[in-house]
């Protein structure tokens, strides 16, 4: 999966843009909007849907919950809601810890 912070600085992302970052989907990105109300794209005069930094992380959190930890939507939905914070937080914490991963993989590689 493509890490959305390397993508490139952008006001707006169309829903195919999105569903190529997570290599999902358009219909699953269709479905978690309706899903959670985190996710709220603004649409264009054709009504294309136009999803910003910020939907795009809440989409990432979902993605975590429901596709890498194994959450049902309502678990996911209630996690959300309750505890977003701590959610986000602890969200964090895992990108932090799979970058640091990936770069001590990186520098094993590069040893004799």
């Amino acid at each position: 999966m493509m890490e959305p912070e390397k993508q490139s600085l952008k006001v707006y992302y169309s829903i195919g843009e999105v569903a190529d970052m997570f290599q999902v989907n358009t219909s699953l990105i269709r479905f978690w909007e309706k899903e959670f109300d985190i996710i709220k794209p603004h649409k264009n005069k054709k009504g294309n849907r136009q999803f910003t930094k910020a939907d795009i992380d809440n989409f990432h959190l979902i993605y975590h919950l429901v596709k890498e930890k194994g959450m049902t939507l309502k678990g996911a939905q209630m996690k959300l809601s309750e505890q977003k914070a701590e959610t986000e937080a602890n969200f964090e914490v895992v990108k932090r810890l799979q970058a640091i991963k990936e770069e001590l993989i990186l520098i094993k590689e590069q040893l004799p």
